[in-house]
């Protein structure tokens, strides 16, 4: 048997990678959003960098297009400090967010204690992360970033399932929803048995057979759906059920397995355009009813 030959895997001074915090990794960050949502389980679209909140500047706002809700990422290329810590505070009030992504080279332990204390004592859906960021590579193989999560929500699982609860007052989003949904009500007025139009960025479809959920989403730049479970089962157990099934639900639907290990996909699209609203009402019909016969046979056959 012939021994491969391995190299060492080392890690790299981050400043190699990225010079400047503000010019070189924040840009480098908003272009790759997708291995940061792949960590931590949620999809993110970036809304924008250095969002000005009082004095200061929030590296990069981003939304949750399941919920529609904001993500604040704050960044740092040396250990944590509390400089850092009261800014996060300020633009958690200022910017609206719900979920904070605190990113840094190390954390001191002060640091790490207020984060976990904002966890256990604030409510869903609020949820706040430390990640180490570092930067590793083999010889001169090119460099590799890699995150990794220090603290996270106790409920992170639950709080991914969650559906935001609506206010009496519709926001200006929620009223723009609204007013889709009954557009698509008005196309496919069967579709009223699944609930009526409201400002929620989400409509959900129960397939009884699979005792299962397919979610359809409307957020600013994408519509989609995804499978998931009833209100308060966690997502694991969901995709433990969808599993040994999951080659031929993708083969029947076209989906993908997203970063929380659901099936599931999405239709990129300006969605505040209403003349492109009847191209996301059909893509929506179409592949809900994809979804919701190909788990119905799916809970078919693991009866049988």
């Amino acid at each position: 048997m012939t021994i491969p030959e391995l190299g060492n895997l080392e890690e790299v001074d981050l400043r190699q990678a990225w010079p400047h915090e503000a010019r070189s990794f924040t840009p480098w960050l908003s272009e790759n959003l997708e291995i940061l949502s792949s960590v931590i389980g949620i999809p993110l679209e970036l809304e924008g960098q250095e969002v000005a909140v009082e004095q200061f500047s929030a590296d990069i706002l981003a939304r949750n297009p399941r919920d529609d809700s904001r993500v604040l990422i704050e960044n740092q290329l040396e250990q944590s400090n509390h400089e850092h810590m009261g800014q996060i505070m300020t633009y958690l009030a200022g910017l609206d967010v719900n979920t904070v992504i605190w990113i840094a080279a190390g954390f001191k332990e002060p640091h790490l204690s207020a984060i976990r204390w904002l966890n256990e004592h604030t409510i869903e859906p609020f949820a706040f992360f430390a990640i180490k960021l570092k930067i590793v590579r083999i010889a001169d193989s090119p460099m590799a970033p890699v995150f990794e999560v220090v603290v996270k929500p106790n409920t992170w699982e639950r709080q991914l399932q969650s559906i935001a609860k609506e206010t009496q007052s519709l926001s200006v989003v929620g009223e723009l929803r609204r007013k889709f949904w009954t557009c698509y009500l008005e196309k496919y007025p069967e579709e009223a048995q699944y609930g009526s139009a409201n400002g929620s960025s989400n409509r959900w479809r129960t397939v009884t057979e699979a005792d299962l959920v397919v979610s359809s989403y409307m957020a600013k730049r994408s519509v989609g759906l995804f499978v998931r479970g009833h209100t308060g089962v966690d997502q694991k157990e969901v995709n433990n059920q969808i599993e040994p099934f999951m080659e031929e639900l993708i083969r029947k639907t076209g989906g993908e397995i997203q970063p929380d290990g659901s099936i599931g996909e999405f239709l990129r699209i300006d969605t505040s355009n209403e003349s492109n609203w009847d191209e996301m009402a059909d893509w929506l019909y179409q592949k809900s009813w994809i979804y919701g016969n190909a788990l119905s046979e799916m809970g078919q056959e693991s009866v049988n």
